[in-house]
């Protein structure tokens, strides 16, 4: 029996963190990947959002699948004006090939700073944040709590919105007083900084469902800048440590800590349609 939903969901609600894998017989994977997963595929994927009553997504495109964005832009044509993605991109991306990537519904740029992935300079970064910002472009930052403290003070070095995703990844057992936690709240402060309050799985120290220890975590940043957040379920939780997170059991988190239906429509629904281009329904 699938679990249900506390309340509804509002009308045009994203889920801005998921991935898309394969189906390999289509979309290989990359011989350089450093994990391989079971297939995902775009139809299972609108199957979960039909059932759980979301409308629209981001498609992130996936290490295994390197450079590669045919199965993410491939999801997005299918997607019928409903599902943008965020790419990850060589340094030498040529402009014609940042062009069709925005013609096809890329909005945005990853990288990655996690110790046991390939992650990017910060030169790098400042070229190709450069490079997109005249496309309207963000930057997505995975990052984990140990990188916080380079990341953080060089995010006003980017002209253009950055999201740092799944909460930058913090340890949740050290409270409400943890400085990367404080320091992420700061943000607020930084007009251009988003928070993808996603990952409780990422940040729970259990790592056992429901991921209740984190909760805290989302709580805060509720709290103190709901103008600015994004929500993701990161199906189909790639490289996990412990319990397969269940999307309904995630969405139920949000719908219990987030205080009123207009903070839960801003960031479902308002936010994503600033940083993503959604039309209205």
């Amino acid at each position: 029996m699938k679990l249900p939903l506390v309340r509804d969901l509002p009308a045009g609600a994203c889920d801005t963190h998921l991935h898309v894998f394969g189906p390999v017989a289509r979309f290989p994977y990359s011989p350089g990947r450093s994990y391989t997963p079971d297939d995902a595929p775009f139809e299972t994927l609108q199957a979960l959002h039909r059932r759980l009553g979301l409308q629209r997504g981001v498609i992130v495109q996936p290490g295994c699948h390197g450079y590669d964005m045919s199965a993410a832009l491939d999801a997005v044509r299918h997607g019928k004006g409903q599902y943008r993605a965020v790419a990850l991109v060589r340094t030498d991306v040529s402009s014609e090939e940042l062009a069709s990537l925005n013609e096809q519904g890329v909005r945005g740029v990853r990288f990655n700073f996690i110790a046991h992935l390939n992650n990017s300079s910060w030169s790098d970064i400042l070229s190709i944040a450069e490079r997109v910002k005249g496309l309207g472009w963000h930057l997505c930052l995975h990052s984990d709590q140990a990188s916080l403290a380079y990341l953080l003070p060089r995010l006003p070095e980017l002209d253009l919105p950055v999201i740092i995703d799944h909460m930058g990844r913090i340890d949740a057992a050290a409270g409400p007083d943890n400085p990367a936690l404080k320091a992420l709240l700061k943000l607020k402060h930084y007009p251009r900084a988003w928070i993808k309050i996603s990952g409780l799985d990422r940040c729970s120290s259990t790592h056992r469902r429901p991921f209740d220890d984190a909760v805290h975590v989302q709580r805060a940043f509720l709290d103190e800048m709901p103008e600015r957040l994004l929500w993701g379920s990161d199906w189909p939780h790639p490289n996990i440590e412990g319990d397969l997170p269940d999307e309904a059991e995630l969405l139920n988190q949000l719908l219990r800590a987030c205080p009123d239906d207009a903070t839960l429509k801003r960031i479902l629904v308002e936010n994503p349609q600033h940083l993503y281009g959604f039309t209205s329904l």
